[in-house]
């Protein structure tokens, strides 16, 4: 199949695209380069079934040779980064999204969407089932994200309603893994490259929020088989171990052997008290679930950065 990435130079994009040429298929990587970066992808570049097409989806796409699905995973995850330019962010997620559903309305094609648990807001409802709706400030700092995803949501499903789009919808909770950018600012590489440095753990609040975190050989795996199966409403993709910072950061330290201590601070404004994703869905329909625990993800992350820092 001739598939298209976008964000395919991010951090999940550029495991995506590595993953399904490894699956024989042709891949069109598309990205801005705005948080991705042509180091994820450069040992593709030579692969003859891998093309890198530099493009904001934010602008209209036009494509001459046919495609068959699109993977739409181009939007900045980070709070540091997507609030950088929330207008920005929200047009990838409403203008960006409107062009990859046309794309795929034009080329008949399969097309899911990377949303994420941030839809659920700081939820009030503990473990988050699809079904839940979330409680969100829509006007808050974390809006341009938040709000955004549902938007991009609801488009997939007026493009499925008015022009029987085929679509798929994946709510991505926390993921971890090697390629994370070290400027990234998600909990996981803040913690391994300040204890790397032997630098002060920075936990906001006093340790006990939860989040639970995904390997990304785990979630992109989930991301293919959602292709494969025939669920075409929302569909969490998460590791439900639930850790609290102040677990995750005690792992970290030790795993590194380092010299860091621990430091708390404010928490910023409308960061979520708990996560934890219920993936019932995801085992009936798509027969996936993860295979990969904290503690073997978190030593080959800490590894990759290691190489990287030193």
């Amino acid at each position: 199949m001739n598939i298209l990435v976008t964000g395919g130079a991010g951090f999940i994009g550029s495991h995506l695209c590595e993953f399904l040429l490894n699956k024989d298929e042709k891949v069109i990587c598309v990205d801005n380069f705005f948080t991705g970066s042509k180091e994820n992808v450069k040992e593709l570049i030579n692969n003859k079934n891998f093309t890198l097409l530099p493009h904001d989806i934010v602008n209209s796409l036009f494509l001459n040779e046919h495609i068959d699905q699109v993977y739409n995973l181009a939007c900045p995850a980070s709070p540091i980064h997507y609030q950088h330019n929330g207008i920005r962010t929200i047009k990838a997620n409403t203008l960006g999204v409107t062009n990859m559903l046309g794309l795929a309305k034009l080329h008949q094609a399969r097309i899911l969407q990377a949303s994420t648990s941030e839809v659920y807001g700081d939820p009030l409802e503990h473990p988050q089932e699809e079904s839940y709706w979330g409680h969100v400030n829509c006007f808050g700092p974390r809006s341009c994200y938040d709000e955004g995803k549902r938007a991009a949501e609801a488009l997939f499903f007026q493009y499925k309603e008015q022009h029987n789009v085929d679509i798929r919808i994946a709510r991505i909770f926390n993921t971890y893994g090697p390629k994370m950018a070290i400027n990234d600012g998600r909990v996981v590489s803040n913690f391994i490259i300040q204890a790397l440095k032997d630098e002060d753990i920075t936990i906001y609040g006093d340790g006990t929020r939860t989040r639970s975190f995904c390997y990304v050989d785990d979630l992109v795996l989930g991301l293919y088989e959602l292709m494969r199966c025939s669920y075409t409403k929302p569909l969490n993709l998460g590791n439900p171990g639930e850790f609290t910072m102040q677990e995750l950061a005690e792992k970290v330290v030790e795993k590194t052997d380092s010299n860091s201590r621990i430091t708390y601070h404010p928490i910023p404004k409308d960061d979520p008290q708990k996560r934890r994703p219920d993936i019932t869905k995801a085992k009936l329909w798509c027969a996936w679930e993860p295979k990969i625990n904290l503690d073997d993800g978190l030593d080959k992350t800490i590894e990759y950065f290691r190489l990287k820092l030193f």
